[in-house]
């Protein structure tokens, strides 16, 4: 079975979030089930710059005119084959893939993601020679367009099948109608059976219209995102689509993911070795110049800060925590009102609270095995990968129950915890009161010993590698190829 991959980020060549993690390691688990497995990619500087052993496959004309040279080598750093599209003007630029250094989008965003589904098209029908997918993958609105692009193409050799995977629909790459007719899509692709969306033009939708079919990151989110509150607009279409729609829950890629082998942490641990995660705690109080105990937990998030992540309803709750000798480790970056509230409770308490703005890769993996618990209270959560590393590194969950923070975390009910299946903490209702509730009852099992560590070897035995998704994409491949 050949597959194209098309996608924005790639771990950990271009990571941004959650998404970079998964396209990252998806390939792998793939060739692994038995698929071949190549990528296609912008040529953005981390992509360029792991190239190896590349060749100019071709140059193509984008729909707007400009010659484009795609290029095919491997991807050094995990070892996969990838064509990349040379445009040191589209992608070479300062700051992030979507937004420049003042984190305003890149005016041209459209042309640069467009280019992306125009590039993979022609792989589907014959720019190599050598090589024709079977099936193309294409990941959120960056890649969105590819399915349109396949769905316009004369005449068609071969069938070649397009699956559309949504990692967030709150992200939608909504761009004015005048663009349109930079895209090379034919007019009858912008109306309401096709890209358009409120008058808009909107990748995301391009996605979920012309793909043979949809998938999201978890069986929850699929039935979610198929209600008014959780479908940003595209609820009516999701539900039309729900025949083709399905929620294959993300897994964690535990070679990059596993406190017995990682390492960017000071002192290894496992299951069976909880205690030596007390080290990772200590080393790290130390090193972020929080007070060194033991008593109470340390909590930890990393994240995007955003309105999404339900972080005001952490903010709400501060006081409670240190107030119990609890301490507090941020990690992440976003909303500036958000980086700037979290920056004066550190300041305010700087041996109970940390914040770092920002990303990095390795700092996350040792808030991850210093932590006791992991905050995840976010408003809606497509999947989530956050909890899952929690879970790996027996820094216990506390999540809100929707999309898959549902799906990976069982609540500390008493049943729960007497049958052995309880790996975390879980609040229904998105209040300040059902969160703080939540961070109580966390400190209530904190402080009986026996009981949290028995919670946290059930947390980090939990099976949450690739073989099963793999092995469901797999299937779904065959079927859309039969």
């Amino acid at each position: 079975m050949r597959v194209l991959q098309v996608s924005a980020e790639l771990y950990p060549l271009v990571k941004t979030g959650g998404l970079a993690d998964i396209t990252g390691a998806l390939p792998a688990a793939l060739q692994s089930a038995g698929c071949e497995v190549r990528a296609v990619l912008p040529g953005f500087v981390g992509v360029m710059v792991d190239l190896q052993d590349s060749v100019l496959l071709a140059h193509v004309e984008a729909p707007w005119g400009e010659r484009v040279a795609v290029r095919y080598g491997r991807l050094a750093t995990i070892n996969l084959m990838a064509y990349v599209i040379d445009v040191p003007g589209l992608y070479l630029r300062r700051g992030t893939p979507y937004e420049d250094e003042y984190r305003q989008p890149h005016g041209d965003n459209h042309r640069r993601f467009a280019l992306l589904g125009w590039v993979a098209t022609k792989l589907a029908y014959g720019l190599d020679p050598l090589w024709q997918p079977q099936v193309v993958h294409s990941h959120d609105w960056h890649a969105g367009l590819t399915s349109a692009y396949m769905a316009f193409v004369t005449p068609k050799v071969q069938r070649v099948a397009s699956i559309f995977t949504i990692h967030n629909l709150a992200y939608q790459g909504v761009f004015p109608p005048s663009y349109f007719f930079d895209l090379g899509l034919p007019l009858e692709a912008f109306g309401v059976n096709g890209v358009e969306f409120h008058g808009q033009l909107s990748f995301m939708k391009a996605g979920l219209f012309y793909s043979d079919y949809i998938t999201t990151v978890s069986p929850t989110y699929a039935r979610e995102i198929q209600t008014p509150e959780q479908g940003c607009g595209l609820d009516g279409l999701l539900r039309a689509r729900s025949g083709a729609l399905v929620g294959i829950l993300n897994a964690v890629d535990e070679s990059v993911w596993n406190p017995a082998i990682d390492p960017h942490i000071p002192f290894c641990y496992d299951a069976r070795t909880p205690y030596d995660k007390v080290l990772c705690k200590a080393d790290f109080q130390r090193r972020v110049g929080l007070t060194v105990q033991n008593e109470a937990p340390l909590f930890g998030i990393v994240s995007r800060l955003t309105e999404q992540k339900g972080l005001y309803l952490v903010l709400s709750v501060l006081d409670t925590i240190l107030g119990r000798g609890g301490q507090l480790v941020v990690l992440g970056t976003g909303d500036a009102w958000l980086e700037a509230v979290f920056r004066e409770r550190a300041a305010a308490h700087p041996k109970s609270v940390s914040v770092c703005i920002g990303y990095d890769e390795p700092y996350a993996h040792r808030v991850f095995a210093a932590t006791d618990v992991t905050l995840v209270p976010s408003r809606f959560e497509p999947c989530g990968l956050t909890q899952m590393y929690g879970l790996k590194y027996g820094s216990l969950p506390l999540v809100h129950r929707v999309g898959g923070l549902a799906d990976t975390v069982i609540d500390c009910t008493l049943e729960d915890l007497a049958n052995g299946l309880a790996n975390g903490f879980v609040f229904d209702e998105f209040t300040i009161p059902a969160f703080d509730r939540a961070i109580l009852r966390s400190f209530a099992l904190y402080g009986r010993r026996y009981e949290w560590l028995r919670v946290c070897e059930c947390a980090m035995q939990q099976r949450l590698g690739w073989e099963t998704a793999a092995q469901k994409y797999k299937a779904l491949y065959q079927q859309l190829c039969e």
